[in-house]
């Protein structure tokens, strides 16, 4: 692995009046889709592109992720995102985006783990091209997780069916949709403006993936520290998303 300054990947982005909530601030998954957005796009002007990947039967899957926002991000805010992979190991890596405002000030940042697998859906090793193309030392953290603990008693429970307009080109339901969920389950336990609080910090373990027109389950409750924890699970009572929202 090299040692010099991880790549780095800079785009702008407008805020539209639909990826707000009704207080005209920005929701959490947007900047997940943003995020999303800029890797991709990283990725592809550096000469791996959907193409490529689709010629190795290789492809990245979202393993965890977290979404920290610092400061209001309002409807029509002009924002740049700069993405670069901070860390890797053998079959997983860790990307950092981070989104300042026409100030230069940081108003939030995401951390996304990404498991590299292959046509089996199986790990598989990172190409030796990623480290001359993007020069990320090897990763000093382990993949990011969610301890929940036991569901409580008190827990609130709720339920959703996955909907077409979630799914994305690989047909899957799309890693920030799952934040839109734990969003979905908090508002259910009538704290709405937890969602929308400044700051925040949404931690999601993504432990396996609903499938298109699944039923899923949602039990969310306040933790002895008064976070809101979230479970998501199948008809079968599998996980699929383990989450932490915290604010202040």
């Amino acid at each position: 692995m090299t040692d010099r300054a991880p790549d780095t990947c800079s785009s702008p982005y407008r805020v539209r009046f639909d990826e707000c909530t009704p207080d005209g601030l920005i929701r959490t998954s947007v900047l997940l889709r943003y995020t999303q957005d800029l890797a991709g796009y990283h990725s592809s002007i550096r000469g791996f592109g959907r193409d490529w990947y689709a010629e190795r039967g290789i492809n990245w899957l979202v393993r965890a992720a977290e979404v920290a926002v610092l400061a209001p991000i309002p409807v029509g805010a002009d924002l740049v995102g700069t993405t670069e992979v901070v860390g890797w190991r053998r079959v997983w890596a860790r990307r950092r985006t981070e989104f300042v405002d026409t100030n230069a000030k940081l108003v939030a940042w995401v951390h996304i783990d990404w498991v590299l697998l292959d046509r089996r859906g199986a790990p598989t090793r990172i190409p030796p091209e990623f480290d001359a193309a993007f020069g990320a030392p090897p990763a000093r953290f382990g993949l990011a997780r969610v301890d929940l603990g036991e569901v409580p008693d008190e827990a609130v429970h709720g339920h959703m069916r996955v909907r077409p307009q979630e799914l994305d080109p690989m047909d899957h339901v799309n890693n920030a949709i799952y934040a839109d969920w734990l969003d979905e389950a908090v508002m259910a336990a009538d704290d709405p403006a937890a969602v929308r609080a400044v700051p925040r910090l949404a931690r999601l373990e993504y432990a396996s993936a609903a499938e298109p027109g699944a039923s899923v389950a949602s039990s969310v409750w306040r933790d002895s520290r008064g976070r809101w924890s979230c479970r998501i699970s199948d008809t079968a009572d599998m996980d699929l998303l383990r989450a932490r929202l915290e604010t202040g």
